[in-house]
């Protein structure tokens, strides 16, 4: 796979889901400003960082390794999301959009991971 990170579309895609997110978590309570909207705002950026480290690295494992991170830094978000929908510091809509946005990028690295994988390893 040839390139840098920045022309891989699924990191392009994570930089939207990183502003979707810190727009949904501005209007959360400022108490929380250290506790749930920090984590959930790491685990955004999170996902577009391990695209880029794991494109930088030396060796396809290494790549992959750094991509499944950032398939957990999804699963951390929408745990996240849950979290705050449910003490109501957003609406269900407005998770919904989000977790669409995390499903589509979960669905590119799925396939990013099995593009780079070799075939024996599945």
């Amino acid at each position: 796979m040839s390139g840098t990170y920045k022309d891989l579309e699924v990191w392009k895609a994570a930089m939207n889901l990183a502003v979707q997110v810190y727009r949904l978590t501005a209007s959360f309570p400022k108490e929380e400003r250290y506790g749930l909207t920090s984590q959930i705002r790491r685990a955004a950026v999170s996902v577009r960082s391990n695209i880029a480290e794991g494109k930088g690295r030396s060796s396809d494992k290494e790549l992959i390794q750094f991509l499944c991170h950032s398939r957990g830094s999804l699963f951390e978000i929408e745990t996240q999301l849950a979290i705050g929908e449910e003490l109501g510091y957003s609406t269900k809509e407005e998770c919904d959009a989000v977790r669409r946005e995390t499903a589509r990028i979960g669905q590119m690295l799925n396939g990013l991971i099995r593009s780079v994988r070799p075939a024996t390893a599945a």
